[in-house]
């Protein structure tokens, strides 16, 4: 079992692991390569160019979340049998097979890289259309049957995509009836309070999480049925920093129009323009709806200009529920 946080100063097989890990997938710094098994400044720099790429908090240390990403960023379709268990399995070759199921027309939810039963229905529905053993595994026979349909189709836009914008464009506009649930982890107590009630009071149902572990947000968020997601951070100053879900292979159109709207919230009150990006947090990743990780600071601004903070986010939430999609693209 790998002992983590790995981090510089760190030494031993783990490390030359992760070293080995890296350059497989081509990451690899400016530095001079450090000594198989020390985890030096290269290594560090190697690691934060890895976490960049991939989504990630970007500190140079290897957690948990960095090295299970980094186990599943290894991963290619064909490598394995790939099929529903407990606990799901997770990798980019689970989120190959869904785009690919995806844009030949079989829902396999959207690219997340878990494979969960919309994923095993989608696959199952292919084997039968291909008129191959449908047991729900992909295995040699699925693969060369997707690769008889032609090269790959990962870049197509996936049949969920398409009725996700569906789904999001006819709901009735405005908050009121909307079920929405904000996340924090403490430090924004007032914001989070005061946003809580101007949500409510135009009428939305809204249920409000204070919990460190955003795996267990996303769990209690898509038990609640959520239609958004907008989980509070603490930031310095002017880190301000709007993220949603995007991985190789999929980024939320819906998430990327709401991280748009908060942003000018928060530029309108702070005055800089916060950064959006595309991230893999858990919580953007594993929940099924719409969801923003908003990080705003310094903890002064909160502070002093919580209510009116709080009062322009209510109004961007009201703007994205009247266009949940829009047509911009990111640039990151």
């Amino acid at each position: 079992m790998i002992a983590l946080p790995m981090r510089q100063g760190s030494s031993g097989e783990a490390v030359a692991d992760l070293q080995r890990r890296l350059a497989s997938l081509g990451v690899v710094g400016d530095l001079p390569a450090d000594p198989p098994g020390i985890y030096g400044a290269a290594t560090g720099a190697a690691v934060r160019l890895f976490q960049q790429r991939y989504g990630l908090d970007i500190d140079g240390t290897c957690n948990e979340l960095t090295w299970n990403v980094l186990v599943e960023a290894g991963y290619r379709l064909g490598d394995r049998h790939l099929y529903l268990r407990a606990p799901m399995m997770r990798g980019d070759d689970i989120a190959e097979l869904q785009s690919r199921l995806g844009a030949l027309g079989f829902d396999a939810g959207r690219a997340d890289g878990i494979f969960g039963r919309q994923t095993a229905t989608a696959l199952v529905e292919f084997q039968r259309n291909a008129g191959i053993t449908s047991d729900g595994i992909c295995g040699p026979d699925t693969f060369a049957a997707l690769n008889r349909l032609g090269p790959d189709r990962t870049a197509a836009i996936m049949v969920n995509q398409v009725r996700e914008r569906e789904r999001l464009r006819t709901a009735t506009p405005g908050l009121a009836g909307r079920r929405v649930v904000l996340g924090h982890t403490g430090g924004l107590d007032a914001l989070t309070q005061a946003l809580h009630r101007r949500v409510r009071n135009a009428g939305a149902y809204v249920l409000t999480l204070h919990h460190p572990d955003g795996s267990a947000q996303a769990r209690m968020a898509n038990t609640f049925e959520a239609d958004l997601v907008i989980a509070l951070r603490g930031a310095g100053w002017p880190a301000n920093r709007l993220a949603y879900f995007r991985g190789q292979h999929f980024w939320s159109q819906a998430g990327f129009t709401l991280a748009g709207e908060l942003g000018k919230a928060v530029a309108a009150v702070s005055g800089i323009d916060p950064e959006l990006v595309g991230m893999r947090l858990p919580l953007l990743r594993e929940t099924r709806m719409p969801a923003v990780v908003a990080e705003i600071g310094p903890a002064s601004l909160v502070v002093t200009k919580n209510e009116q903070l709080a009062e322009h986010l209510v109004h961007a939430l009201a703007n994205w529920a009247a266009a949940p999609v829009g047509s911009a693209v990111p640039t990151n």
